[in-house]
């Protein structure tokens, strides 16, 4: 839904004889642009303002131009019946989850137990060192660790992409944004009827929150259960909070680091963070962000 198709609806909503205004303006309008000369016999100045005023009409070259004709139509349109109601913006459908999501979900659950109980640690890095432990012979371990941060921010953003629909994203957004605006504008007309109504459909639309929630979740998901596991292998190799590194040489490795000079990877560089930790998520944010320009993905919702 475009701002002028919610803005007209909005205004209909509130004054039923805008409608007749709005048709009036379209019907003179007959080259895209309506002077207040065409149509001050019919329409009242302030109905002409309050066009004005949301933009509907904007400067044209003689004149006032329609913004967005098809917009304008589309928002004289009844779908509710002609109710009047104000609920202008529909509530998308929620995605439902496959069974590959859910069985995603438990596995990710069962990998996250690999932080505290070692013998499943052991049995999912030891997996994993199969394909990573011989890099370690091959590149230093922050080169290492720099490779599986871009593998995690690509297939993290392919998976946002694929997985996420931004579309209903944009339409939660839409919708909660045209409550926004019908309640601030019922404040500055003092319609405390139209702020009650308006407070029930933002109690309705609180469902909203839990659909953005699953759209966004979705994918988080299927990252999580892909990049816990190299993380639980890092977390293996240096060890962490008292269990015995698997790669001791590694773990002592040192390495020079503005601020806090030469730290070794298990050093505690942030708290009790580890200087690993510290490197693989400024690896992780900076290839997120390089993969993302590169492939032209955006991963923020964009309204109407």
């Amino acid at each position: 839904m475009s701002k002028v198709e919610r803005r007209v609806r909005s205004l209909v909503a509130e004054d039923g004889e805008m409608r007749d205004a709005l048709e009036t303006v379209l019907d003179r309008a007959t080259d895209g642009e309506v002077q207040w000369v065409d149509v001050r016999d019919e329409i009242t100045s302030g109905q002409w303002g309050r066009l004005i005023e949301k933009e509907i009409l904007v400067d044209g070259e003689r004149g006032f131009a329609i913004a967005d004709r098809d917009g304008i139509e589309a928002g004289l349109t009844d779908d509710d019946g002609g109710s009047g109601s104000g609920g202008d913006v529909e509530t998308p459908e929620t995605t439902s989850w496959t069974k590959w999501d859910k069985l995603a979900a438990l596995a990710t659950v069962g990998a996250f137990v690999g932080y505290a109980v070692p013998p499943v640690r052991n049995v999912i890095a030891g997996g994993l060192d199969l394909v990573l432990g011989p890099l370690l012979g091959i590149v230093p371990f922050y080169v290492v660790i720099m490779v599986i941060a871009l593998g995690t921010g690509l297939y993290s953003t392919l998976l946002r992409a694929g997985l996420m629909d931004m579309e209903k994203m944009s339409q939660y957004q839409d919708r909660m944004k045209d409550i926004q605006e019908r309640r601030k504008e019922a404040k500055e007309r003092d319609d405390q009827e139209a702020l009650d109504a308006i407070q029930q459909e933002q109690m309705d639309a609180m469902g909203d929150q839990l659909g953005m929630f699953k759209e966004q979740f979705r994918p988080m998901v299927w990252i999580m259960f892909l990049t816990i596991p190299a993380f639980l292998w890092m977390f293996w190799v240096i060890g962490y909070r008292g269990s015995d590194s698997a790669y001791p040489a590694v773990a002592a490795q040192e390495i020079v680091v503005p601020l806090a000079g030469t730290v070794t990877w298990d050093a505690g560089l942030v708290g009790p963070i580890q200087m690993w930790i510290v490197w693989y998520f400024l690896c992780s944010m900076a290839f997120t962000q390089l993969v993302q320009k590169s492939l032209n993905i955006s991963m923020s919702p964009s309204s109407s």
